[in-house]
């Protein structure tokens, strides 16, 4: 799937103000996030056009660095050959990939008492050795499951398999296009898991999942069942919590990046940057992502003061 927002105003020119145009491509998983703070930017710099498009975080890194896109969304660790290419990274916010089935699996009760622990996920995305859920969760009873995965260069499945110690190109199952594409999938199969990332799996106005999907817990400590403090999926804002004191473990969530060919050099690609390091990040926890800290958004804007050669 590919998506194009452009944010733009049609008002009368003011002469004062910043104008030009932004290109920005790249993750699913930042996308709704950067949709709002061009919304937000948009009333401040109404002659500012910008264009995103959803594409996955390996298009983004390659359209920044090949200077297709001013700015590339990354949802996933940066390598030491992107930055010896020219990338210069910026971390804007936080979320996390989650582990996702059909609310109408037909022994949902059992998935949501045991969980998924990194044990049973290495057994279904690496070896792929289960073809049952009652395999999986140490049941008898042969209910068929389904395995889906991810088939664009995405943050989703890189950082969904650094949980257990994989990298995307390990990862079983049928694989689908982009995150709405894996969430579609799994509404449509009652059989099916997959994973997304958060603004996939939930509602943005009623913060509760998208008709159709349930999480797995994650069995953080591997003790067989969901204890109490290891469920906290029945609305955006319990999982978001969850993400921000450590109780859903980094991996499976993570930093998500905007990332430029150089420090960029036009006004208005440097002004909204300053702008999501600053103000912008009002924004993050009403969209459903994570602010970060000052020191990290410091560092950030430090980069912007640089020369760049």
């Amino acid at each position: 799937m590919f998506a194009t927002v452009s944010c733009g105003s049609k008002a009368k020119k003011n002469k004062d103000s910043l104008d030009g145009e932004i290109t920005i491509s790249g993750a699913f998983a930042l996308y709704p996030l950067v949709v709002k703070w061009a919304e937000e930017f948009n009333k401040m710099h109404p002659d500012v056009k910008i264009d995103i498009s959803a594409g996955g975080a390996g298009k983004g890194m390659t359209d920044a660095l090949s200077n297709m896109a001013d700015l590339g969304m990354v949802s996933r660790d940066i390598y030491p050959s992107e930055v010896d290419k020219g990338a210069v990274v910026f971390a804007v916010a936080k979320d996390a990939v989650v582990p996702t089935i059909n609310a109408d699996n037909p022994i949902i009760n059992d998935i949501m008492k045991i969980g998924l622990s990194r044990e049973g996920a290495i057994s279904l995305w690496l070896k792929n050795s289960v073809k049952t859920w009652e395999q999986l969760l140490g049941m008898s009873g042969n209910t068929a499951l389904h395995l889906y995965t991810r088939s664009d260069a995405c943050g989703a499945a890189e950082t969904w398999g650094a949980w257990f110690g994989a990298k995307q190109e390990d990862l079983e199952g049928t694989a689908v296009f982009g995150d709405p594409g894996l969430a579609q999938a799994i509404q449509k199969d009652k059989l099916g898991i997959g994973y997304n990332n958060l603004s996939y799996a939930y509602d943005e106005k009623s913060r509760k999942l998208n008709p159709g999907i349930a999480i797995i817990p994650l069995d953080v400590n591997g003790n067989g069942v969901v204890d109490s403090g290891e469920f906290f999926y029945d609305t955006k804002d319990e999982i978001i919590a969850a993400i921000a004191d450590g109780r859903y473990p980094s991996p499976p969530a993570r930093e998500l990046f905007l990332v430029s060919n150089g420090v960029p050099v036009k006004k208005e690609v440097k002004a909204f940057l300053e702008f999501v390091l600053t103000k912008g990040q009002e924004y993050n926890i009403p969209v459903g992502y994570i602010s970060l800290s000052k020191e990290i958004l410091d560092e950030g804007l430090d980069k912007l003061q640089v020369v760049d050669k």
